[in-house]
């Protein structure tokens, strides 16, 4: 990563570019990580290294707020802030819900101990982690009280909370008044229960947002019967552990948000809901952080100019968009399109929903593990694609293949490249949306190759230097210009 791109990562303070660098501070001596609380060095006193050693070697001396000691890759296992931070994540997509994960499982997955993640949370972020799973639970069953018309139990078990009596006395100890009076307060008066049972409430993002953009881009790959994108929005079947249903998005430009409607078998797992549709809009991205850096671009100028808030569609679920990038190699993406929805009406449970186009659930891994070459091949897929299908569906069953949002891009990258059948291109494709990657750069792909002049892949990835850390918007751009050209 050039220096320019190090200055505008460590203006963020992201998370995921933990790691990635290190920054000198001339003024000070000083070297620390890019999520370092200090206040941000200007420019000028800024020296960028690779490591925490060239950086101590050019004299620089570790922070005693960030220590770069414990950054991803030289220290993983005591590293408390990014711990703290894939908790809050963890917490706000659905821990501890029906498929059982709590902080023990969690702990693991982190490596270290439930005590020592404990500590870690009251450290970092001065609560345990039971104080702060319940003002992430209470902090939405607040918009639930004030956004929908939900009754107050159903809220009190979809925000997360095992009995109506502890959610009662949760409310009261933190907001001083119980639900009843919150809801008649403070309800938006737009608030409405859909027709049907279904309910609504809203995500908001940072302004602008190219709703048009991701409404083409996800109806151009959309898998028939799972899912379904119109002029109104996008629409889907959805399995979170054993609860089933479907979820509309559309989108209230006036509130800058996106109106989420879904229908009460998904409340109980409402948060890992709500988690999975901020990553497949990606709704935390920093619009004007990212234009301001691609904006300076030649190539790339017009595009950022004619296309504010052009976002990275993610991922809903991470094992479907692996099975659908397999399917898209070498093909065009509407021949991918029509593969996938045969491959989802073989493999695909049935669903009944209030809309024709919806009528099947998502192939899960587990049953594609257990099915053969000939089976997936009857849906038109080559036998060597098949193989590929099923070794990762094994992967991903096995724990070998994690696209959870937030893994590391590298590793995730690394164990995908592993399954016979994915190659480089599929594995950044993936880390890009399903990973959700902000510096992903698929070398490989051809469009992104004919935007930049016809290039080789390895002076694709030169020419693309310039833009880190925000290569995956650029991509986003140079299909555009590769599609309009």
């Amino acid at each position: 990563m050039d220096d320019d791109a190090a200055y505008i990562a460590l203006k963020a303070h992201d998370p995921r570019f933990d790691g990635v660098f290190f920054v000198g501070v001339t003024s000070t001596g000083i070297y620390c990580r890019p999520i370092c609380p200090a206040k941000t060095p200007q420019r000028r006193n800024c020296r960028f290294f690779a490591s925490a050693e060239t950086a101590e070697k050019a004299g620089f001396r570790p922070c005693l707020r960030c220590r770069p000691e414990l950054a991803p890759g030289l220290a993983p296992v005591d590293n408390a802030r990014r711990i703290a931070h894939l908790l809050t994540r963890r917490i706000e997509e659905g821990l501890a819900e029906d498929d059982g994960i709590g902080l023990e499982d969690v702990a693991a997955q982190l490596g270290v101990s439930s005590r020592q993640l404990r500590r870690i949370v009251q450290r970092e972020l001065g609560v345990s982690p039971v104080e702060l799973m319940q003002t992430r639970r209470l902090l939405l069953a607040k918009q639930l009280l004030t956004e929908t018309g939900l009754p107050v139990t159903e809220i009190a078990f979809a925000s997360g909370f095992a009995s109506l009596r502890r959610f009662n006395a949760a409310f009261l100890a933190r907001y001083r008044m119980p639900p009843v009076r919150l809801r008649r307060e403070s309800r938006d008066p737009g608030a409405s229960v859909i027709p049907g049972g279904a309910t609504a409430l809203h995500l908001a993002y940072r302004p602008p947002y190219d709703w048009d953009a991701m409404r083409e881009f996800l109806a151009a790959r959309v898998i028939r019967d799972v899912e379904a994108v119109t002029e109104a929005g996008y629409a889907r079947t959805v399995r979170i552990g054993s609860h089933t249903g479907w979820i509309r998005v559309t989108h209230a430009a006036k509130r800058s948000a996106l109106r989420v409607e879904f229908t009460p078998s998904l409340a109980p797992v409402l948060p890992a809901l709500l988690g999975r549709l901020r990553n497949l809009f990606d709704l935390a991205a920093r619009p004007d952080l990212i234009a301001a850096l691609l904006g300076k671009d030649a190539l790339l100028r017009e595009s950022v100019r004619r296309n504010p808030g052009l976002r990275v569609p993610g991922a809903f679920d991470g094992f479907e968009m692996a099975v659908r990038a397999i399917l898209g190699q070498q093909i065009s993406v509407k021949a991918a399109t029509t593969i996938a929805g045969r491959f989802a009406g073989a493999f695909g449970e049935p669903i009944a929903t209030p809309f024709p186009e919806l009528s099947r659930l998502t192939p899960r891994a587990a049953r594609l593990a257990g099915a053969s070459v000939d089976d997936v091949a009857k849906c038109g897929v080559v036998s060597a694609r098949a193989r590929c299908i099923l070794e990762l569906a094994r992967a991903f069953e096995s724990g070998a293949v994690n696209l959870d949002a937030g893994v590391d891009p590298e590793a995730a990258a690394t164990a995908l490249e592993a399954v016979p059948g994915i190659g480089p291109w599929t594995a950044h494709y993936l880390t890009m949306r399903a990973s959700r990657w902000p510096d992903a750069f698929p070398k490989e792909d051809v469009a992104v190759r004919k935007a930049l002049g016809g290039v080789t892949a390895r002076r694709a990835e030169e020419l693309s230097r310039p833009w880190r850390p925000w290569r995956s918007y650029a991509v986003m751009h140079l299909w555009r210009m590769a599609a309009n050209a």
